[in-house]
């Protein structure tokens, strides 16, 4: 990851339009206003990056068995650049990385892969000191024996964990090691704020003169032009038709939609998802924890991923859980876009009723509590975090993407994960610096000025006031590390 800082500038009046300001139409409009391009970015909902939940950065891959090695540095190298963009929505805390004994999988099978992500990460914190973001690379992860986990259920918990050993602490004095394999692993895999995300690119865009935001706004015609698009759309101030001298279709899970305004045809797939609330009345400084399992099945992976206040966001990787019955669908012959059962679609588009949200959190909460116990004390705290997300081709374990074009003025963004999002912008930069639009003196740096500007504490008070705004505990937009 050469992170050099760039100078660019068009080399003409350049402006590009980006339909829907998630988590990737918002990056992609930091990165080019950051660049002083103008960005015309259209939203239909009233905020940005208002769409599924996340939960870490996925820096390494190491929840996923299933993916490649590749997928796996890619994602490392994705999030490491995310957290430079992003610098105040990471809560530094690790993850560990726990094979229940009924699961046929083998944690040392893990160790050769965490070897490949050591020894790049080593490598980008030589080639620049800035992209050491994640601890020094020695201390990447650390395996636990089971002799050295049952130790720590001795050791007194510290008020704040400030070494991996107090991490372990809490486990160890609340899991049975008869129902683990060993060693288990503890990664320095940060989890990421969704809120503080959305704070970031939200203060950004308002104060940059360059882009043109507009809320509660959709796209409702696309007409291509020789060197441009006309943009047809409809908000609070009415009907608008805008020119652009590039689109990018950034919908997410509804990108399909564009893309058939647009008249193109492309294959993906679409995935329901949803994750749950609890709060659980331990005061200990917890570490994220995955429990393996095989997906889909009644032991599917079990997630626990920790907020302040003692609150929790639960993932349960089956279909009464996490995953949903016919959640997964893909985009038939005529169109580019899968559609969802009509019940996900009526609960993405009006929100959960308060039984069903109640009973899958409680099926989270007894999910987590076959293996930790002492969670079965743990209540319903709010309603789910839910969303689609959209997975490019036809593999469902597909989990490193990020964009691809149609001729010479389209994009459509087709990340799979959050940490993706910067790629995906900086392939739009390539593709703008080849048509011979942008000067560019070097690579690009992940760092954005924008977002340079920002303190921590205005990030988290606007996160928080965002988390409310919608519905949602304030802990989850809130650093606790």
């Amino acid at each position: 990851m050469n992170t050099t800082s760039c100078a660019a500038w068009a080399t003409r009046p350049l402006r590009v339009g980006i339909l829907g300001g998630g988590i990737a139409g918002a990056t992609v409009a930091l990165r080019l206003t950051d660049m002083g391009i103008h960005t015309l970015l259209l939203e239909s909902s009233t905020g940005l990056v208002n769409g599924p939940p996340i939960c870490h950065l996925h820096a390494g891959g190491n929840l996923y068995r299933e993916i490649s090695d590749e997928q796996c540095l890619t994602l490392l190298r994705q999030s490491i650049a995310s957290v430079r963009a992003y610098p105040h929505s990471i809560n530094r805390r690790p993850t560990v990385i726990a094979v229940p004994a009924t699961d046929p999988g083998d944690p040392l099978a893990l160790l050769p892969r965490l070897h490949q992500v050591v020894r790049e990460y080593q490598l980008l914190a030589d080639e620049d000191p800035a992209n050491k973001v994640l601890g020094e690379p020695e201390d990447y992860y650390r395996c636990y024996s089971r002799e050295q986990f049952e130790a720590l259920a001795s050791k007194p918990q510290p008020a704040r964990a400030h070494c991996h050993d107090d991490w372990i602490i809490p486990l160890a004095r609340q899991l049975d090691a008869d129902k683990l394999k060993f060693p288990l692993i503890l990664v320095q895999e940060y989890g990421w704020s969704l809120f503080r995300m959305a704070a970031t690119a939200t203060l950004a865009l308002n104060n940059s003169p360059l882009c043109d935001l507009r809320l509660n706004t959709r796209a409702t015609h696309l007409e291509q032009r020789e060197c441009s698009w006309l943009v047809q759309s409809v908000g609070p101030q009415g009907e608008c038709v805008d020119e652009v001298d590039f689109l990018v279709n950034a919908c997410g899970f509804r990108t399909g939609l564009v893309d058939d305004m647009a008249g193109y045809r492309r294959e993906r797939l679409v995935e329901y998802k949803a994750a749950y609330l609890a709060r659980w009345p331990d005061t200990a400084d917890w570490p994220e924890v995955i429990f393996h399992g095989e997906r889909g099945t009644p032991r599917g992976m079990a997630q626990l991923t920790p907020y302040p206040g003692g609150l929790f966001q639960l993932h349960g990787m089956t279909d009464t859980i996490t995953l949903f019955k016919n959640g997964l669908v893909a985009s038939p012959g005529h169109s580019a876009q899968p559609t969802l059962p009509e019940a996900y679609r009526q609960q993405l588009n009006q929100g959960w009723n308060r039984d069903d949200a109640e009973t899958r959190t409680q099926r989270a909460i007894d999910h987590l509590a076959r293996l930790l116990p002492d969670f079965a004390r743990a209540t319903p705290a709010g309603k789910p975090l839910f969303g689609a997300q959209q997975i490019p081709g036809s593999d469902p374990k597909l989990r490193a993407a990020d964009v691809s074009f149609e001729g010479h003025h389209y994009a459509r963004v087709e990340i799979v994960k959050a940490s993706s999002a910067l790629t995906a912008a900086d392939r739009i930069i390539d593709k703008l610096s080849g048509l011979g639009w942008l000067d560019s003196s070097g690579p690009l740096s992940p760092d954005l000025t924008l977002v340079g500007r920002q303190t921590a504490a205005e990030v988290e008070n606007t996160a928080i006031q965002l988390a409310e705004a919608r519905g949602y505990p304030r802990e989850l937009a809130e650093n606790g590390w």
